[in-house]
């Protein structure tokens, strides 16, 4: 199972368009995906105690534990990945250990484009998380509407799947 979360809590953010066209392509491939997305799935803010005990946070740890891979895609705001998505790494931990992880992003311009940075090395480094080396970066003229009007982020976004799976199948084989 592949897993996507769409970490935006905005209502018609840019970064679940991405998500939603990560899944289609993963479907498309044959792949089992799931999307898990924070805008519905609302996580308690990490307290490093009761929160743990969420039904949401316990659903989204298994659900990580158990993927083949997770495509994250988040919109990115002061030059750095949303809090949402940070606040769900830290409710759920250890169940990252060793995933592939690939990242998408959705900003306003192209200032902020290292910012999945942070991200990529936290998990690497706290949870020796496997990060796909293509990202997707897209601002605002990449969208139209609830879609996807760029046809280059398109097969960005069918390449990331691509690679996302080959890491993912070639790793899960040699464990």
């Amino acid at each position: 199972m592949f897993l996507v979360i769409s970490s935006s809590l905005h209502p018609t953010s840019r970064s679940r368009i991405l998500a939603r066209a990560a899944v289609e392509q993963l479907q498309q491939t044959g792949r089992d995906a799931t999307l898990f997305d924070l805008v519905i799935k609302k996580l308690p803010a990490c307290d490093g105690a009761a929160a743990y005990a969420d039904a949401n946070v316990k659903e989204l740890a298994e659900l990580i534990q158990h993927a083949d891979a997770i495509l994250v895609a988040s919109p990115v705001y002061n030059y750095d990945v949303n809090a949402a998505l940070k606040n769900a790494v830290e409710l759920t931990g250890r169940a990252w250990t060793g995933k592939v992880v690939s990242l998408m992003l959705a900003a306003g311009g192209q200032g902020s484009y290292m910012s999945a940075m942070g991200l990529a090395n936290s998990l690497m480094l706290d949870f020796r998380c496997i990060i796909v080396p293509r990202f997707i970066y897209a601002t605002g003229d990449a969208f139209e509407g609830n879609g996807l009007a760029d046809e280059e982020i398109q097969q960005r976004v069918n390449m990331l799947v691509s690679e996302t799976t080959k890491l993912a199948d070639a790793i899960n084989r040699s464990l």
